[in-house]
């Protein structure tokens, strides 16, 4: 029974271990084919995935082009920017060695707090920015402490650099961050560290100094880490832009036109702190820990002036200098600008961000008489030599309408009137000549259209007509408002760039020019188009221009320097940009220096050299400046005689 039971139970574990051993042969027979399959049959499958993991390609950006003045000399450039990072796996206190490293520079509370969230969002093998743009002695000291900061490295980069800072940003502009807005699902704009251009050429010609990205192959690991970067494609390099500014010029027009009638001083000079400690406030939009102060003729301190200017070859168009106070500094957006510093700029009265000498829209005053002149003339219903006798004012209907000066100027004909800026004399003309007349004139000479020069931002200003008042107030014209036109107020307005082609036109025998910025768009005898004027019609109004500096009686007269053999022509304007009442005048509150600043006239001056042949024309605007004569005429002066001195057309 025993030996029966033995005979069975060894049959049971022989049948067992047979089919266990057949399971085992099946599945390896299994598992044998599928490595055969994957290894043999899709080897070239896995190993083109194998490698494609292995290899990532990487976007190398390419190192934006440079903007050059006429000369050659860089208005922005790039340049090494020293940076700070931290790979956080490679330290086990990040918190400790970010203390460490605060003993060694500057991080403030808000920086600490965006590094520790920026940690905690990216992989550990991942740099997040400390700090860059730091200087060689900040470099220095971390670079001797790197023993003891565990997971802080040194890279270099490159950031763009403007060495004339506000001196030309409205020309340049400036370049910051790609935000949301901007993304256009161009790989190269999603760059952390990738910057374009925001405003001035910067923004005009973004892509064409931008240039294209190249790829590089790096080897990384299971998890993305760059192992290594193979040999390659080197960056390229975009396109550099040639201007047409002298940069000479430009910086001189700048610091003149923000100076004023006043002295730059910087907020740090011992008689600015002296004035603080009397009890005087530093004025609004300027910063406490950088900049300038002017001290006006008082001794007060004064904010710097708030207006724009033009320089421009007559003939080519070639703009040599333009731009607008104040200004700001450009390299504060490469570095990147903090909250308070942005809403600083935005709260300024002064408007910094504005390029008022192609976005500033202003009644031309009295620049504008030369044009209502010679539509007159060219109409042919008023002759040069014809009198009016001004008695410091002319009634019309049942308004009266004053000239700037309260007892009038006699009789007098039409280059006296421009010599000495008689209202009356315009007013007399208008009567006659009607609105649509001298709108006609100024269009012909650029008002009311842009000139598409090569900034953004450019406003066509405005040139109003009795179908523009009905179709935008719905309102029909009345001949008091053609009479306060041709005086250049009321509804009419231009931009100081349109004033300098206006200026142009008149010296240059009567041919409207194309502002340029762009040395390889500037085609002279193409971009110059004949208004077909009357020559001795242009020559009347350019003689007056003439007398307004250098006669007896013109509005300018004083303005010449005595002991200098340097002459220019010009004309004065002054705009009023708050009505003098009845009262006001019968109270005698009619000066400049009794009203707030922002009530104060606009002074403006437009102007041209060398007087017997002129090839530079200059506009000058400045907001709230007062007298064109006292304010925007010296400017306009030193300008013209730094520009022929320098003579940056013939060098």
């Amino acid at each position: 029974m025993r030996a029966s039971r033995d005979q069975k139970t060894k049959k049971l574990i022989t049948r067992r271990s047979l089919l266990l051993g057949g399971g085992k042969i099946a599945l390896f027979s299994l598992l044998a084919g599928r490595l055969y399959y994957l290894q043999v049959t899709e080897s070239e499958k896995y190993k083109t995935l194998s490698e494609n993991n292995q290899f990532n390609m990487e976007l190398l950006p390419p190192i934006r082009g440079r903007i050059l003045d006429r000369q050659g000399i860089p208005l922005a450039l790039n340049k090494d920017n020293f940076r700070i990072e931290i790979i956080s796996e490679q330290t086990k206190d990040i918190l400790g060695t970010l203390n460490k490293l605060r003993k060694i520079i500057k991080i403030d509370d808000g920086n600490m707090r965006r590094i520790l969230s920026e940690i905690r969002k990216k992989r550990g093998f991942v740099p997040v920015s400390i700090a860059d743009n730091l200087k060689w002695r900040d470099i220095a000291s971390v670079a001797i402490n790197t023993p003891y900061l565990p997971g802080v490295r040194i890279d270099v980069g490159r950031g763009r650099f403007y060495p004339y800072g506000e001196n030309a940003v409205h020309v340049t502009g400036y370049v910051s961050a790609v935000s949301e807005t901007e993304q256009t699902g161009d790989p190269l704009l999603e760059l952390p560290d990738f910057s374009i251009g925001k405003s001035g050429i910067e923004k005009a010609l973004d892509t064409k100094m931008r240039g294209s990205a190249q790829q590089r192959q790096v080897e990384v690991n299971a998890v993305g880490r760059v192992v290594r970067r193979l040999p390659g494609k080197e960056q390229k390099i975009g396109n550099d832009v040639d201007l047409t500014i002298d940069v000479r010029l430009q910086q001189f027009v700048n610091q003149r036109l923000a100076m004023g009638n006043s002295r730059p001083v910087p907020v740090d000079d011992p008689r600015v702190i002296m004035a603080l400690k009397k009890g005087e406030r530093l004025p609004l939009g300027v910063d406490p820990a950088s900049g300038t102060v002017n001290f006006n003729k008082y001794g007060k301190l004064v904010s710097q002036e708030s207006g724009a200017a033009v320089v421009m070859d007559a003939f080519s168009g070639e703009v040599l200098a333009i731009t607008s106070t104040p200004g700001f500094d450009p390299n504060q957006f490469t570095h990147g600008l903090n909250a308070r510093d942005w809403e600083r700029l935005l709260a300024n009265p002064r408007s910094p961000m504005t390029n008022k000498a192609i976005a500033g829209q202003y009644s031309p005053g009295s620049t504008f008489k030369m044009i209502v002149c010679l539509a007159a003339l060219e109409a042919g219903i008023w002759h040069e030599k014809k009198k009016v006798d001004c008695k410091g004012y002319i009634d019309v209907g049942d308004t009266r309408f004053h000239c700037w000066t309260k007892h009038g100027h006699g009789p007098i004909e039409m280059r006296q009137a421009i010599e000495q800026s008689c209202d009356v004399y315009l007013y007399e003309i208008a009567k006659r000549l009607g609105i649509e007349k001298i709108a006609a004139m100024a269009r012909r000479f650029g008002f009311g259209t842009k000139s598409n020069i090569e900034l953004p931002g450019e406003r066509s200003g405005l040139v109003p007509s009795s179908g523009w008042k009905k179709s935008t107030l719905g309102q029909k014209w009345h001949q008091g408002e053609t009479l306060i036109t041709s005086i250049g107020q009321g509804f009419i307005l231009c931009t100081p760039l349109q004033l300098a082609r206006m200026t142009a036109g008149l010296v240059n025998g009567g041919s409207m020019v194309t502002p340029r910025l762009l040395k390889s768009t500037i085609r002279p005898n193409l971009d110059r188009n004949s208004l077909n004027l009357n020559p001795r019609h242009l020559k009347v109004v350019v003689d007056g221009m003439n007398r307004v500096t250098n006669g007896d009686r013109g509005t300018a007269r004083g303005v010449p320097r005595a002991s200098s053999s340097f002459k220019f022509g010009g004309k004065t304007g002054s705009v009023q940009v708050k009505r003098i009442s009845l009262d006001d005048r019968r109270a005698g509150k009619v000066k400049n220096e009794d009203k707030p600043w922002a009530e104060r006239d606009h002074a403006m001056f437009v102007g041209y050299a060398p007087l017997s042949s002129p090839r530079y024309v200059v506009s000058v605007v400045v907001e709230h400046g007062g007298g064109g004569s006292t304010m925007a005429a010296p400017i306009a002066r030193d300008i013209l005689e730094k520009t022929i001195k320098l003579d940056p057309i013939t060098l």
